[in-house]
């Protein structure tokens, strides 16, 4: 039988994970840095402090996430989200549509210039 987690839990495992992005001092907010697969920025859009309301069935919704309108640019493949103190806390793999990707953007390869934002985001703890 494999491990599951009850809602209750689930939902504090998601506010745990989450709240680590509301962590340090270097900067006013945490970020969700946008990566190639080699780990060269594309794009850095910057959370909301806090960065997620309460999780509620498991699931934490992003409170508003600023754009960044002068994007590095390059192919995107994955991102992070990270801590006030710009420490990785949460991985994520980025593709275009019908990627099956955790985070799904309208095309991978951005522009130098682009501007890049993202209208939703949710983190949602394991069953």
């Amino acid at each position: 039988m494999a491990v599951t987690h009850s809602t209750a839990v689930r939902t504090t495992l998601a506010d745990a994970a989450v709240d680590t992005l509301n962590v340090g001092s270097a900067d006013a907010s945490g970020d969700l840095r946008i990566n190639t697969s080699g780990d060269v920025q594309v794009a850095l859009l910057v959370l909301s402090n806090p960065a997620f309301g309460a999780a509620s069935s498991g699931t934490a919704t992003a409170a508003a996430i600023t754009s960044d309108t002068n994007a590095a640019g390059g192919t995107a493949a994955k991102a992070v989200l990270r801590n006030r103190d710009n420490t990785n806390c949460i991985n994520c793999s980025v593709t275009a549509s019908g990627g099956g990707g955790d985070i799904i953007i309208s095309n991978t390869t951005v522009g130098v210039g682009d501007t890049v934002s993202c209208s939703s985001l949710t983190y949602s703890a394991p069953s």
